[in-house]
Order: structure tokens, then C-alpha cells, then sequence
């Protein structure tokens, strides 16, 4: 089996950046050990014990940027990484783990964290480890972001600090992080190669900037990763204010406490200026609900002043350049 980072296309039910590997097709007595083996092979060994270990059911999807993201379902279960372990393999690397649904009690060190839906913790592949993945009557689903050590740009000595302690994803780049992870199967699935490139890169920068405002140390972070880090607020400050007619380089420049030209030089190296991302962004929301049925009881005029377009003339002629066809032929199309 591929590295977790190298299986983007390929597997069973590889769908362009996305590819899945699960028991479905193994024999239900060799399915634990299975499992067990490729969690081995793929984040780092451990020894396993499960309730379930006669009727395991688990895959895991992993999604194309490089970095190492995958999303894994599986059956309850409890694993230990001990010093014997890591003898026999290391890959020096830390994890970011999201709790999506059940729960997990993770202890490494000094810290002890316990995580439900929407918890984060990192923990490190050098160091003894205990995981309880806690069964609440359904599978655990968990998202997993691998970082490298030579790609966090924080010495190792002050990232172990942080091990097995919950992290924030309700506010700054925790919350980014949890946007990011949680949008990112989607996004891969109509990026190309460069833009699935620089989303790998995007993911690890929200990381390091999370871990750095935890160890109040953000000033070190490198410019690069602070201006990917701004760059992410902006785009997620533009997603959120898209139905605001104000919204416009002025208004995301004022908020984030930037200059308009500050603003105009940090996207000279994105695909679109920040007035076309607003603009696309705003006219894909039209699109998608101008082709939902059950939004057929809204005007065309009404949905584009949802989305912050002010003339619906102006709107119109936006959408046939972006689409090659009016508001209204999109939405009489057959489905």
C-alpha cells in the first residue's frame, strides 16, 4: 500500500484526488489484522485491541495534497505505541487529529486530552502513546493530518509541549484548521495539480500557526507561512460576508487591518484578484441555487440580491461570461 501521502488516484475507489481503501473486501476474520497492519504501515506501528475485532468494519480516504491528509471510519478500539515500537520504526513525524464524530481519550507525555466532535490534539510518532477510541454506539471518524518535522517550520523541543493537550478550533487558526480540514475532499475533487499543491501547503502553514499561538511564539513563524495563514483568514472572512452588497476589497482590507494595496499585492500570486474571487464565489452560490429544486419558488432577481449582487443586469451579464448561458436558461436546463 501506497504512503498516505502518495495515494491520491489509486485504491479501490480512487476518485481523482481522493482515494479509498476499506474491509468491505476482506474476510471478516482477517479484517482487524488487517487494519492493524496497514495503520502500521501507513501512520506508525502500534499494537491494537478492539471488542469488535470479529465483525471490524473501517476504511480511510485519502485526499491528494501532499502532507499526508486522510479521513478515517472505523470501529472502536484502544492502541498503545510503546518503546519497542518505536525501535522498529519512526517516522519523525507529528499528527493533527479532528475528532468528526465519537470520541477519543489521548494521553502522551504530561498531557491527557479528551475529545469529542470538533476536538483537536497533536501528538508525535517519537513517543510512547495511548489512544481510546470510545465507542458511543456508532463508528469513530476522525481526520488525520500528517506533519512532517522537517516541513514544521517550530523546533521539535517546543511543538512536545503541546502533545496530548485539546487544542482550539472555535476561534483563529483553530478555526481555520477545522474549516480547512473539513472542506478540503471536496475542494481537491476540481483542483488541479498546482492547486492541490498549494492546499498540502496551506494545511500545514494553519498548523504551525495553531501550534505557535498556543506557545505564544507566532512572531517566528517564517513570512510565507504567515502570509498563507492571511491569506486563509481573508478567504474565509470573503465566504462568510458574500450576501453583504458592502463586501469589497475595501471592506476585507478594513477588517483585516491591511491597506487596499497591502491586499492587491498579497493576491498578485493567486490565480484571481480579490475582487474576481468575490465575483466567482458569489456567482457559484447563484448557480448552485438556481439548479436546486427546492429553491425554484425564488426569482432570479432575489437570488442574486442573496448573494450580494445589487443590479440584477449587472448579475446577469456577470453569470452568461462566467456559465455561457443566462440565469434563467440554467435554471429551465433538465437535470
Amino acid at each position: 500500500m501506497p504512503q498516505l501521502g502518495e495515494m491520491s488516484g489509486q485504491g479501490p475507489a480512487a476518485t481523482g484526488a481522493v482515494a479509498v481503501v476499506a474491509t468491505d473486501d476482506i474476510a471478516v476474520s482477517d479484517r482487524f489484522g488487517w487494519w492493524n497492519d496497514m495503520v502500521g504501515k501507513e501512520v506508525m506501528p502500534v499494537s491494537m485491541r478492539s471488542a469488535y475485532a470479529d465483525r471490524f468494519r473501517g476504511s480511510v480516504a485519502v485526499i491528494g495534497p501532499p502532507g499526508g491528509l486522510a479521513i478515517f471510519d472505523f470501529s472502536p478500539l484502544s492502541a498503545r505505541r510503546l518503546p519497542v515500537h518505536i525501535r522498529r520504526a519512526d517516522p519523525e513525524d507529528y499528527f493533527l487529529v479532528l475528532v468528526r464524530d465519537n470520541g477519543i481519550r489521548l494521553e502522551q507525555g504530561r498531557g491527557v486530552a479528551c475529545l469529542g466532535p470538533r476536538g483537536m490534539a497533536v501528538f508525535s510518532t517519537s513517543k510512547p502513546l495511548s489512544c481510546d477510541f470510545l465507542d458511543h454506539g456508532g463508528p469513530v471518524r476522525l481526520t488525520l493530518l500528517r506533519l512532517p518535522r522537517t516541513l514544521l517550520p517550530l523546533a521539535d523541543s517546543r511543538v512536545d509541549r503541546l502533545l496530548g493537550e485539546p487544542l482550539p478550533t472555535e476561534t483563529g487558526s483553530g478555526a481555520l484548521l477545522d474549516l480547512y480540514l473539513r472542506s478540503l475532499p471536496g475542494a481537491v475533487r476540481s483542483s488541479g495539480p498546482a492547486e492541490l499543491a498549494r492546499l498540502g501547503t496551506v494545511g500545514t502553514d494553519l498548523a504551525a500557526s495553531l501550534l505557535a499561538a498556543r506557545l505564544g511564539d507566532q512572531e517566528s513563524l517564517p513570512p510565507e507561512t504567515r502570509r498563507s495563514v492571511l491569506l486563509a483568514r481573508i478567504s474565509g472572512f470573503i465566504d462568510r460576508h458574500l450576501a453583504d452588497p458592502a463586501l469589497d476589497p475595501a471592506a476585507v482590507a478594513a477588517h483585516h487591518h491591511i491597506s487596499v494595496r497591502t491586499l492587491h499585492q498579497l493576491f498578485q500570486r493567486e490565480p484571481e484578484s480579490v475582487a474576481a474571487t468575490i465575483r466567482r464565489r458569489r456567482l457559484e452560490r447563484c448557480h448552485a441555487d438556481l439548479t436546486d429544486p427546492t429553491l425554484r419558488h425564488r426569482t432570479i432577481g432575489e437570488t442574486a440580491l442573496r448573494w450580494g449582487f445589487r443590479h440584477p443586469a449587472d448579475f446577469s451579464r456577470a453569470f452568461r461570461r462566467a456559465y455561457g448561458m443566462s440565469p434563467s436558461e440554467i435554471r429551465a436546463a433538465p437535470r
